[in-house]
């Protein structure tokens, strides 16, 4: 006799607020044969304020490809198995889609037990447009790659989310000022927290605000680029004032290469190039 697979159930547990969990997702945890998290130490706290005492295992992005097969094993023998992450909805910004991925594979149940979400969370209480919206995960951790990344969202029109560490919010900020602009930013911190913070002002006003580092968690959202109004970052711009101040080329063979080096709009560009020229004739 074949034996029928387990469950994976998808498991969201508090971003913060221990009270924050479903009546559904406890009984979840209570019942089912295994709990894997991405640290069992963080989930062992949760269990415990809940007197939930079942096996854990870590499943974290430095042991996924062990232990994702492992589970993968627990569950075709027909135990059931709850994926818990430190905070929130589990594969939103770790390892957890990698888990589901196999086990649709193998055609075990994946069931989501819904709940918190730092990004809905978010999103609710910032101010900004809530629909539609882009959530962009964490950017790149090194300031080049980290603009590279800013600048292919510069045009998208939607309201951007994303998470960053507290140790480089400043960085980020004043990355995000250059490439998109002064744009209204909501920075929230700590939410559900004793400490709960929602900053909610311009990029420049919260560069102010965090120069550099910021405690707690961090979860950032940033209107989106204007309609018709789109936006060269700083750098780009002065390329452009320093080809047409030495006025040994055409402006429209400037404007095309620099729209080619950076992979955006010739018009743009060219635009922003007349604009330039006409300033400094005035000047």
């Amino acid at each position: 006799m074949t034996t029928k697979p387990g469950t994976l159930y998808i498991v969201a547990t508090p971003i913060g607020n221990l009270e924050d969990i479903t009546l559904r997702a406890l009984r979840i945890l209570h019942e089912v044969d295994l709990i894997a998290a991405e640290d069992t130490r963080h989930t062992r706290k949760l269990l415990s304020a809940h007197d939930i005492h079942r096996p854990l295992i870590s499943y974290h992005e430095y042991n996924r490809r062990t232990q994702g097969p492992r589970l993968i094993r627990e569950l075709m023998t027909g135990k059931s198995v709850a994926l818990v992450t430190d905070a929130g909805t589990p594969g939103i910004s770790d390892p957890g889609i990698d888990l589901v991925r196999l086990a649709v594979s193998q055609d075990i149940r994946v069931s989501p037990i819904p709940g918190p979400s730092a990004v809905t969370t978010a999103l609710t209480v910032a101010g900004l447009p809530i629909q539609p919206f882009l959530f962009l995960g964490y950017p790149p951790n090194r300031p080049a790659a980290r603009r590279t990344f800013f600048t292919r969202y510069a045009q998208a029109e939607e309201t951007l989310i994303l998470f960053e560490s507290p140790r480089r919010l400043g960085g980020c900020l004043k990355d995000m000022r250059k490439i998109w602009g002064n744009r209204r930013v909501a920075v929230t911190r700590e939410l559900t927290k004793i400490h709960e913070e929602v900053f909610r002002g311009s990029l420049e006003e919260a560069m102010e605000r965090w120069p550099g580092e910021a405690r707690g968690e961090v979860t950032l959202l940033v209107a989106g680029a204007e309609k018709g109004k789109p936006h060269l970052d700083d750098s780009l711009i002065e390329q452009l004032r320093a080809c047409l101040t030495s006025g040994r080329r055409p402006l429209k063979e400037i404007a095309a290469e620099v729209a080619q080096e950076q992979g955006i709009s010739k018009r743009l560009v060219y635009q922003q190039a007349l604009k330039i020229k006409k300033e400094l004739s005035e000047g």
